[in-house]
């Protein structure tokens, strides 16, 4: 599937023209910049999808290796000519604006776009792609924003990236001033007059319509005198289902800074406001830095109380983060209704890297328990069966007219899933010395002092997993296993024979906190084999009562996945109106049904089947209407 993935990916860049972009920047042909002024940014994304993904699959013959080495080497070689000398990579301002930088940070993305050219550099420069060539390209990059930001009051950038690749450069290079500008970037934000604040971005935004009518014109202008040239053209944005004020909501958000996450220090932001992906973004580089450097008590308070606060009131069941459309973020305390959910799936990946980081920083289970929630049923719903077609935005309810499609006016997320699906096994283990955490339960194989670990993985269908520890000899280690939330028991085999068991007792609503790290010492001998069963059972899980659209309503869930009443499955049925029995819940594995899934089969109070599929597999055989939530 990602083979597949990253082709069709190619195919939609060189399509909508954002590839082209780089080679006029590059003087290899002449033309005008196509798609919006972040465009950059998708094909960033793409390289370190790919290099990621290069890196994860050296020997698997169902890569084409040499092929996709040809292709990311080719396009390292068309960045680097693009790049300015002084490192400078932002193809908009330099086909259309060369005088012009840093001039338009809140709204047109330029240090976002730099960012994720840093992160695919370091990505191929891990992969062993390129040579020397893409490290050096972005180093110079972020020397250039040192030199540019570092010493400088600029305002940092509207949307949040740059301050995590900036810190993914230090962990690489060890070079301070990379980690010192993260760090200034970080603590500018909510800093200064409101009123200045607003003034700015007032005259921003009039700058930016500006340019965009003169780029407008100018693409008009060449279409007109090369009718032979390729028509580059974007697909249409994403449907949404949005409340009348949602746009008057994005305006006086982005007029307060909270759109921004510039409307208090950070130490302050302790509620999750404005766009949700900008605000993941964020944590995730504040958290960062904190393990990186001496911790500041008072940011990871308000980081953990933001957390908690996102965790209790301003997340969907399925982990879904974004309740207002236009806003593309967060609404009020318990303001989730599941049909206007916007759920962006960028969102939820830019939580899993917040989990991630908060899980290193803590060694705490809950942000390892909502990592795997969300992918599951946040992150892994955004891309379809068949590996090239996407949602953008993911309800937790639909009456139709929401569709899978191959490509997106603002293909943000195809991309940023891949390159965070070809990471899924750095996220699942890690050996720290004589310890060994075990934070995902992923099938994979990862290497421990001189052997290393093997997982075998049944889930999310079912609770089996083996771990098989390959030793050249008798070793002490820590085991340390996430025993996660959802789970009602554990039983562990050790070669064979049983070795423990476990009452864990879910709760009845979504709760990280139910999970913890079981600690394991001992010797693990060469060969020794522990295998783990947990009790997967069917869960009904209700809502706060201040969400009042789902008052009287349950969400079916097994194991980690959220489950869904699909209308391909249930015809002849109200999906939001039938009434479920609790008492006829049962699961089944289908192998001819989505690939092969577990679904869950019940009867509705007046008899009628009903059949519920994991909420990440809808939406995969055309239009059709959707629930989550179901009146008990």
């Amino acid at each position: 599937m990602t083979n597949n993935s990253l082709s069709h990916q190619w195919l939609q860049l060189e399509q909508s023209g954002c590839i082209q972009n780089f080679r006029v920047a590059a003087g290899r042909t002449e033309g005008v910049h196509r798609g919006w002024f972040f465009a950059d940014s998708d094909a960033h994304k793409w390289l370190d999808a790919a290099a990621r993904l290069y890196a994860a699959n050296a020997g698997h013959s169902t890569f084409d290796l040499p092929r996709l080495k040809t292709l990311i080497e080719e396009f390292i070689d068309l960045l680097s000519r693009a790049q300015a000398p002084d490192g400078y990579l932002y193809t908009y301002n330099q086909i259309h604006f060369p005088a012009s930088r840093w001039e338009n940070l809140l709204i047109e993305h330029e240090l976002y776009c730099h960012g994720h050219f840093i992160e695919a550099c370091i990505s191929c420069h891990e992969a062993g792609l390129g040579g020397d060539l893409p490290l050096q390209m972005a180093r110079r990059a972020a020397d250039l924003l040192v030199r540019d930001f570092l010493h400088t009051s600029r305002r940092p950038d509207g949307h949040e990236e740059i301050e995590i690749a900036l810190l993914r450069l230090y962990e690489t290079t060890g070079h301070a001033p990379y980690r010192d500008l993260a760090a200034a970037l970080l603590e500018r934000r909510g800093r200064g007059s409101r009123l200045r604040f607003v003034l700015d971005l007032l005259r921003e935004n009039a700058r930016v319509e500006r340019r965009r009518r003169a780029v407008e014109a100018a693409r008009r202008a060449w279409d007109a005198a090369h009718p032979e040239a390729p028509r580059y053209v974007l697909p249409p944005g994403n449907p949404v289902k949005a409340p009348k004020n949602a746009q008057l909501r994005w305006k006086l958000s982005a007029l307060s800074g909270q759109y921004f996450q510039m409307h208090a220090p950070l130490e302050r932001q302790t509620v999750p406001v404005g766009h949700a992906v900008r605000f993941g973004y964020l944590m995730t580089a504040a958290a960062k830095l904190l393990r990186l450097t001496t911790p500041d008590l008072r940011r990871l308070t308000a980081m953990e109380r933001a957390w908690e606060r996102m965790v209790a009131r301003r997340m969907y069941v399925t982990g879904g983060l974004g309740a207002v459309p236009g806003l593309e973020g967060f609404g009020r305390d318990d303001e989730l209704d599941p049909e206007y959910a916007y759920a962006e799936t960028c969102a939820a990946l830019a939580s899993l890297f917040w989990n991630w980081e908060m899980t290193l920083l803590t060694g705490e289970a809950r942000y390892a328990d909502l990592f795997e929630w969300q992918w599951y049923n946040a992150a892994r719903p955004g891309l379809g069966l068949d590996g090239t077609t996407y949602l953008y935005n993911n309800p937790l309810a639909s009456r139709g007219g929401i569709t899978r499609r191959p490509w997106y006016a603002v293909p943000c997320c195809p991309s940023n899933l891949l390159r965070t699906l070809a990471w899924l096994d750095r996220y699942a283990v890690r050996a720290a010395g004589d310890e060994v955490w075990v934070y995902q339960f992923f099938a994979g194989r990862w290497n421990l002092e001189g052997g290393a670990l093997t997982m075998d993985s049944s889930l999310p269908w079912e609770g089996r997993v083996r771990l098989r520890f390959d030793l050249p000899a008798p070793a002490a280690l820590t085991l340390r296993l996430r025993l996660p939330s959802w789970a009602s028991g554990l039983t562990l085999a050790l070669n064979g024979d049983l070795f423990e068991t476990f009452d864990l007792r879910p709760p009845t609503t979504l709760d990280p906190h139910a999970s913890r790290f079981l600690p394991l010492p001992r010797l693990w001998n060469p060969g020794d084999a522990l295998d783990l069963t947990f009790e997967t059972p069917i869960r009904l899980l209700r809502a706060r009562p201040q969400v009042r659209p789902c008052r009287g309503k349950v969400a079916v869930t097994r194991g980690p996945l959220v489950y869904c009443l699909e209308s391909v499955d249930n015809p002849g049925v109200d999906l939001f109106s039938v009434r479920l029995d609790p008492s006829t819940l049962a699961s089944e594995f289908r192998p001819n049904l989505l690939g092969g899934t577990q679904v869950i089969t019940a009867r509705s109070r007046d008899g009628q089947p009903l059949t519920f599929i994991p909420y990440y597999l809808w939406a995969n055989r055309g239009e059709s209407q959707m629930t989550v939530w179901v009146n008990l």
